[in-house]
């Protein structure tokens, strides 16, 4: 008997919360990984279409200007359309957003090697190592570049 005041008390804690919620995978799909304007900005990055990239990315950093991918991107899109102030605000941004990203420690060093400022690009590759000391494909690119760098300034 004892159950029915509490099969009574569950009954009406349901009422007064409502039916529960449809599941949102049931019925949104799941966000998108990125926004509309971060994707065509990876997309004009693939096509090499440098003045695309740019706007398609500064549209994206409306919206995620927390977002270090989109900063790093955008450095590199700068930094190939030859524009290299605005690249290394951009890998600063990302770096500040995100100590150990790989790729903004890459490419800002490879940007220091635009500048001749091999001092710098090796900050970057010493970033990189402490970062992932054993298998590190940007840490063994920016390596590379440094040593060809190197070895055509002799």
């Amino acid at each position: 008997m004892r159950t029915l005041p509490l099969r009574l008390a569950v009954f009406t804690l349901a009422l007064a919360i409502g039916p529960a919620p449809v599941s949102a995978m049931e019925s949104d799909p799941p966000p998108s990984p990125v926004s509309a304007d971060h994707a065509a900005g990876r997309r004009a990055i693939e096509a090499r279409d440098w003045n695309a990239a740019i706007r398609s990315l500064t549209a994206a950093a409306q919206w995620e200007g927390d977002n270090p991918e989109i900063h790093n991107l955008l450095g590199f899109a700068y930094r190939n359309d030859g524009q290299l102030e605005p690249a290394f605000r951009h890998y600063q941004r990302a770096l500040k957003l995100d100590p150990r990203h790989l790729g903004a420690h890459e490419y800002i060093g490879e940007a220091y090697l635009m500048t001749m400022n091999v001092a710098k690009a090796e900050e970057h590759l010493a970033a990189l190592t402490r970062i992932c000391p054993r298998v590190c494909e940007q840490r063994d690119d920016l390596k590379q570049k440094i040593e060809a760098f190197r070895a055509r300034n002799r």
